[in-house]
């Protein structure tokens, strides 16, 4: 089995609102994949405050309650103790001890790995990725269209002078799927729609949406092609309510299409279910190890 998994930052579910773009009319492609595939799923964790990136993604990527852990939510990059919970088991280390190959399909703009583990500021799945260094993605695979810059299109890059050429949504889904077909599992992670909901720039969200889609599009229909599991989260709740520049509470999609898509959203509830379901469905009768965390003491 090969599975694609999007992590899409900052998507949350929320009832039609004049300052909600995630719509049929603005991004029809993932409405339509919330609506017929996907289930409501927790992301506060059952902690107080607005659940934040660093321990709503460890928890999606360890299957631990990372908020409990830390004793409230935690944004932006992981801390020390984030690091050493990601470090000592994670999604990419249990698929790889089991013989499967994985790889992170965001291109990082660096020479070698060895430039990206010198970072003071390191994200989750940069973290995780760094504990399996095979999974890393770099410049050159970007060139050799191996890989697939964070904002889609490579536009960014462009803009900021690298001498890469700008491409179609369409095409980085084709890169996107030829790296999924080449391995056993593959991430993608786009947080643009993260960043817009942060804007509280209603247009630049409906902007952001509108490529995403155009590329949901081509995947969608390139993993049904390919017979590929291909299932889509997010972290926390934000671009659905433009009226905030903050994170919402609100639930976040769980969506799955391609074999297996039922045992991927079947009874799951929040994020920490979805690397314990992955494990299982692609080594079956495989768990995770149980892990014995202890909340940090910050006495």
């Amino acid at each position: 089995m090969k599975v694609l998994f999007l992590f899409i930052d900052g998507v949350g579910l929320r009832a039609p609102a004049k300052d909600n773009p995630v719509h049929a009319g603005i991004c029809p492609v993932l409405c339509q994949l919330i609506e017929k595939n996907a289930v409501h799923i927790d992301a506060c964790l059952d902690t107080k405050g607005l659940p934040q990136s660093a321990t709503g993604q460890t928890a999606m990527f360890t299957g631990i309650n990372a908020s409990h852990y830390m004793g409230r939510h935690c944004e932006g990059f992981p801390g020390p103790s984030l690091r050493k919970l990601i470090e000592e088991g994670n999604l990419f280390m249990e698929l790889a001890r089991k013989g499967l190959r994985c790889r992170f399909a965001d291109a990082y703009m660096v020479d070698s790995v060895d430039d990206l583990r010198v970072r003071r500021f390191k994200s989750v799945t940069t973290v995780m990725a760094l504990t399996q260094p095979e999974t890393i993605s770099i410049q050159d695979d970007l060139l050799a269209n191996q890989a697939v810059f964070h904002d889609i299109t490579r536009l960014s890059l462009h803009e900021k002078g690298h001498a890469v050429p700008v491409i179609t949504p369409q095409q980085a889904a084709e890169h996107l799927v030829q790296v999924a077909c080449a391995n056993d599992f593959t991430l993608f992670e786009f947080f643009q729609t993260d960043l817009a909901g942060h804007s509280c720039n209603y247009d630049h969200a409906c902007e952001t949406l509108k490529t995403l889609d155009l590329f949901l599009d081509s995947v969608v229909k390139l993993c049904k092609t390919t017979g590929m599991l291909l299932i889509l989260t997010s972290d926390h709740g934000n671009i659905e309510d433009m009226g905030t520049r903050g994170h919402t509470r609100n639930p976040v999609p769980l969506a799955a299409i391609g074999p297996g898509a039922d045992d991927v959203k079947n009874h799951a509830t929040s994020l920490m279910d979805i690397t314990p379901r992955i494990t299982r469905l692609m080594v079956p009768g495989y768990t995770l190890p149980v892990r014995t965390v202890k909340p940090v003491d910050w006495a």
